[in-house]
């Protein structure tokens, strides 16, 4: 596909996101808090076919995801708070800024080297330094989510797995068998909450708390 024909069907899908706010029952009656429930689920169904690597179902649910930023961007546009345009270039700038080994002068020869220039450049690049670390962590995520996310403040560079058998770009089956290795770890995990009769995510969720409450 062109860049030209790209741009036209974004075009087509923004004209088509207008006039079902304008001519929908359900889509005028929304705003972005009874939106973003819809959001979530369709990240979810995203993952769910990327995890099954199906192509098809990825393109289906890449549109339904797709549609939820530009209805979510014409709710702000409305507002006079922001549109896509603004979305994108505002994410064009953050893509540039915490990327200098691509587009500036800095080396970067690994992920885990990426991954702590990213939150370094967040903490003394976009004034975030002196912040509570954790701040902008949504508290709503699944707890191995939010586990994973709080870890990786702690410990930037121990936080990455890129650079071991089992993280992107490695071997297919050291991969695949690093994934077994946790699967039946953390089954174990859920195992024992049952027999001890308590909820795992909760019990996670409560021990992350205490990891980020000693880092502080």
């Amino acid at each position: 596909m062109s860049e030209g024909d790209a741009l036209e069907s974004l075009a087509r899908l923004d004209a088509i996101t207008r006039r079902l706010r304008r001519e929908c029952p359900w889509d005028r009656e929304q705003d972005a808090r009874s939106i973003v429930p819809h959001t979530v689920e369709e990240a979810y169904e995203l993952a769910d076919a990327a995890q099954r690597d199906d192509p098809e179902g990825m393109v289906d649910e890449l549109g339904d995801v797709l549609f939820q930023v530009m209805f979510l961007s014409l709710l702000l546009e409305e507002r006079g708070l922001g549109d896509l345009e603004a979305v994108a270039e505002s994410l064009s700038a953050k893509l540039i800024r915490r990327h200098p080994h691509v587009f500036g002068e800095a080396d970067a020869d690994s992920s885990a080297e990426v991954l702590e220039s990213w939150e370094r450049i967040k903490r003394e690049v976009e004034g975030r330094e002196g912040e509570d670390p954790f701040a902008s962590i949504a508290g709503n995520l699944p707890s191995l989510t939010y586990a994973r996310k709080v870890l990786r403040r702690v410990d930037p560079g121990g936080s990455s797995s890129a650079d071991k058998p089992g993280g992107p770009g490695g071997d297919p089956q050291e991969r695949e068998q690093a994934e077994r290795e946790v699967g039946e770890l953390l089954m174990e995990a859920v195992v024992l909450s049952r027999r001890l009769g308590v909820d795992p995510e909760l019990a996670l969720r409560a021990a992350t708390d205490r990891l980020k409450d000693s880092a502080l």
